[in-house]
């Protein structure tokens, strides 16, 4: 895959151009009040649907949504909480078969023995292996699962990074030491899709430096350096070649995504270019379907934008994702919609004052469907299967291992061109009324309806 920016231009060429901002809606009235249901995470300060957009991008009215049941109360609630888990970083594999975190058992904050655990979550049922060793782990220790089940665990010890892989040993743990890198500061990247490389980034001032620290064939080995101070991290294909990063110049200015080529020694072109002097930032990409999911300030101030890899049509910045008082960021694409953007089903993590629920929205239907989380879902762990079901990992104190299923709700369809709907000649979608919340209700993976997939007896 060649890097090429989203707005007009070519390949490996960034482009200026200017965004496409729908018009804000009125205001819709006061939200709900705070709901909840059978113990599930509340939906907080929900009406359920975000804000529509309107055909001519005009007023979208947010409809009152009816509440669910209330939360558990009084000592129902206390136990639940009292039993949860710690949360910790929850990473997947990109074909969602395997997860890693790092966890402990409940109890005081200062005597918790935190220790590797690793998911699988690609059989009928899913289940949990703890990975301890004889010393505990560091709460600020980094783990991502790979392809084969191992579990790739970063350490900081003084000013050096060590590496190693993880796996089950009957009732043990095993351990292969991969190496060290002579770096105070060190953070891993999304495993890679082709599920046996991770990579590290350790960013300094002038520069930062990319490590391939699992895959390679001598351990932990430096595979690019790129001039800035970089952040983020986001794969364009499947291959594991062409990684996203969020770069500042070494001389200042704004942070614009570009695209490196592990495959030509960390070649280094431009991704994103909104405008001149904006902010452009990459948060999310889908290699089918070539949808982008990204934030940027060239509209005034940050929002939430999407647009398509190789497209020329502009990005476009809805409505439906600016939300009061709350922040709204996408983790998960549905895959295997080539040559389909629009009708892709996004998943969001949405965040505010009473906590973390799930939104769902699709560019093509242009508004946000808002769900209670299930309780002891890790904020922004989840994946999609290809026919559109979301899959939101969670551990509670009933249930140590367990995947919520929740259908993508249908929203208007595209047509088959490209960047256009079937809802009016300017290519805007027709405004769909809002619909009162559904609650992702957790239940077991092996109790669940598989939507068609073949099950053991």
């Amino acid at each position: 895959m060649t890097a090429c920016a989203i707005e007009g231009g070519s390949a490996g060429a960034a482009a200026t151009a200017n965004p496409e901002v729908e018009p804000e809606p009125e205001e819709s009235g006061d939200p709900g009040e705070p709901a909840g249901a059978d113990g599930f995470g509340p939906l907080p300060g929900s009406t359920a649907a975000g804000r529509a957009d309107g055909e001519d991008g005009g007023t979208g009215e947010t409809e009152e949504a009816e509440a669910p049941e209330a939360p558990p109360t009084g000592a129902d609630a206390r136990s639940d909480a009292e039993d949860a888990p710690p949360p910790g970083r929850f990473t997947l594999t990109a074909d969602g078969a395997y997860a890693a975190r790092i966890t402990a058992a409940p109890g005081p904050p200062g005597e918790r023995a935190w220790y590797p655990e690793r998911w699988t979550l690609d059989g009928p049922e899913p289940y949990a292996v703890p990975l301890p060793l004889d010393q505990p782990e560091e709460a600020d220790s980094e783990v991502a699962p790979l392809a084969d089940g191992r579990v790739l665990i970063r350490r900081r010890v003084a000013d050096r990074q060590m590496f190693s892989l993880l796996y089950p040993t009957g009732p043990g743990t095993g351990e292969l030491l991969l190496g060290a890198v002579g770096c105070a500061e060190m953070s891993l990247l999304p495993p890679s899709p082709d599920g046996r490389c991770v990579y590290a980034l350790a960013a300094g001032e002038d520069h930062a430096s990319l490590w391939r620290v699992a895959g390679g064939a001598f351990g932990p080995e430096e595979v690019a350096r790129i001039p800035g101070r970089c952040s983020g991290g986001v794969w364009l294909d499947r291959a594991g070649r062409m990684l996203a990063l969020d770069r500042r110049e070494p001389g200042g200015g704004p942070v614009k995504a570009v695209a490196v080529d592990l495959g030509r020694q960390g070649e280094v072109t431009p991704l994103l270019q909104i405008a001149p002097g904006s902010n452009d930032r990459l948060l999310l990409a889908d290699a089918d379907s070539g949808l982008l999911l990204l934030r940027s300030d060239a509209p005034g101030h940050d929002r939430l934008g999407w647009g398509v890899l190789g497209s020329c049509l502009p990005v476009r910045f809805p409505e439906c994702l600016r939300l009061p008082d709350v922040t709204v960021t996408p983790f998960a694409v549905q895959p295997g919609q080539m040559l389909m953007p629009e009708s892709c089903a996004v998943a969001l993590r949405i965040d505010g004052a009473p906590g973390s629920w799930v939104g769902v929205w699709r560019p093509a239907g242009r508004q946000l469907r808002q769900f209670a989380a299930p309780l002891g879902w890790v904020p922004g762990a989840g994946y999609w299967s290809r026919d559109g079901v979301l899959r939101l990992p969670y551990a509670n104190g009933a249930t140590p291992c367990g995947v919520a299923l929740l259908d993508a709700p249908e929203d208007v369809e595209p047509s088959s061109v490209t960047g256009r709907t079937g809802g009016g000649e300017d290519g805007r979608e027709p405004s769909a009324a809002d619909t009162a919340p559904a609650v992702c209700k957790p239940v077991p993976l092996g109790q669940a309806p598989l939507h068609g997939a073949a099950r053991p007896d």
